[in-house]
């Protein structure tokens, strides 16, 4: 495929993304030139969880097998230099929790993303998180 119909792939694939439409991405090529052999095989593995599913940090490292430490896994991506086409959203903590790994404001992202793509994601909410938006009861004299 060449670079421009590629682009295009890539560009109407997230606008479909982001309308909660499906997109493909696996015929689109990675410069992965800069990334480990490691990162590599977690984001071959990611690439293949399809919209509207998730997997486990602990799951992603099982299908890496002998290596693949849910840490590292989660620290390659942390570090995915190819976000929605390498849907690194979509692995979440063991329990389906999509917060304490996602650093810098990333839980609300990969948050909204699942929500996009249809997926389930568990918050790490406190009951004081959950409250704290809810207007107090007005005093009373």
């Amino acid at each position: 495929m060449n670079p421009s119909a590629e682009a295009e792939l890539v560009i109407d694939g997230i606008v479909a993304l982001l309308r909660g439409q499906a997109a493909d991405f696996s015929e689109v090529t990675l410069d992965i030139r800069d990334v480990s052999p490691f990162a590599r095989r977690v984001y071959d593995i990611t690439r293949t969880i399809l919209r509207g599913e998730t997997m486990t940090y602990n799951e992603v490292a099982d299908r890496m097998k002998p290596s693949g430490a849910p840490h590292a896994v989660a620290q390659a991506l942390s570090q995915n230099p190819f976000p929605l086409v390498v849907p690194c959203h979509r692995v979440l903590e063991a329990g389906g929790y999509a917060d304490t790994m996602s650093v810098n404001g990333g839980s609300i992202s990969k948050r909204r993303l699942l929500s996009i793509d249809g997926a389930g994601g568990k918050s790490n909410q406190t009951l004081f998180d959950v409250l704290l938006p809810v207007a107090r009861p007005p005093l009373q004299s």
